[in-house]
């Protein structure tokens, strides 16, 4: 349902209690744009559209919760888009429960068992996730925000702050490295930049079909952005906290082993998998 609060507008849907959790969600290095409120609700933006996210107890069922979506973009709004960006027609409590016959799965899975890949744009995945080289999530979402600032649209004023989508292709294809300079992208200005231009020339297919061939995306960002621009939730992206847990819990150093054991173990639920392990070795080390 929907109804117009102080300029924006609200949407709400019920979620399942154990497998939808904000916070699982935006801090499991999947995403870049959000920020978490006092309040625990998480306000960002996702394409074209800002919003805050909000979850409250549904009094009637404690199997479920009541997400709320205000969005301050109104004449864009659209509760398909939030539905499906949340995936929130995917049973993550099934998946869950086939994973649960990995013994370290059993621990992992309750430290995060509230994350749902979000189903992100496969161009903002590519340009998220090639500035997330060698790079720390502080850092990465600072240079996407002045990125954004200095190449994309605006979307949006709310509370002070002006908002800005990711620049397109074209816009990033059209510009230098000198150009992008204030924003301190170092060597990921050119790899921003170059494979712009590829997408530019040979299509957005380039992303599904030859991901491989652009200019800084190598095995590590290309799984990524397979997993969350793509949808390919058997991707199984190998990064320093993965290779950690792996090889502390698993025993397995070497990263095409780790790759075959996902396979072997994980199969098509792989990057599901890989969310709960990364999660988990991150907040067990704090």
């Amino acid at each position: 349902m929907e109804n117009k609060v102080n300029n924006n507008k609200e949407t709400t849907m019920k979620v399942p209690t154990d497998d939808f959790v904000l916070r699982h969600i935006f801090d499991c290095g999947q995403a870049f744009r959000w920020e978490e409120n006092p309040d625990g609700s998480y306000t960002g933006a996702a394409g074209n559209h800002v919003a805050r996210l909000s979850l409250t107890t549904d009094e009637d069922d404690p199997k479920t919760s009541i997400l709320t979506v205000s969005e301050f973009q109104c004449d864009d709004h659209d509760e398909a888009f939030w539905h499906n960006y949340t995936d929130l027609d995917f049973d993550y409590g099934a998946v869950k429960n086939i994973l649960m016959h990995d013994k370290v799965m059993q621990t992992a899975i309750p430290f995060g068992h509230g994350i749902r890949i979000l189903r992100q744009d496969p161009w903002e995945a590519t340009v998220s996730f090639i500035i997330s080289q060698n790079n720390n999530i502080p850092r990465i979402k600072n240079n996407i925000r002045d990125l954004s600032r200095l190449a994309g649209e605006k979307i949006c004023d709310h509370d002070g702050t002006e908002w800005y989508a990711l620049p397109s292709p074209e816009k990033l294809a059209s510009l230098t490295t000198d150009d992008l300079s204030p924003v301190r992208l170092g060597y990921r200005a050119r790899y921003l930049i170059e494979t712009a231009q590829c997408v530019c020339d040979r299509g957005m297919d380039v992303l599904t079909f030859d991901l491989d061939s652009l200019c800084g995306v190598g095995p590590k960002v290309a799984s990524c952005i397979r997993l969350f621009g793509l949808g390919q939730i058997d991707s199984f992206p190998i990064d320093t906290w993965v290779k950690k847990v792996m090889t502390e819990l698993y025993k397995i150093e070497k990263p095409s082993e780790m790759q075959k054991f996902a396979r072997e173990n994980f199969g098509e639920f792989g990057g599901i998998a890989q969310q709960y392990l990364f999660y988990y070795i991150r907040e067990r080390d704090r």
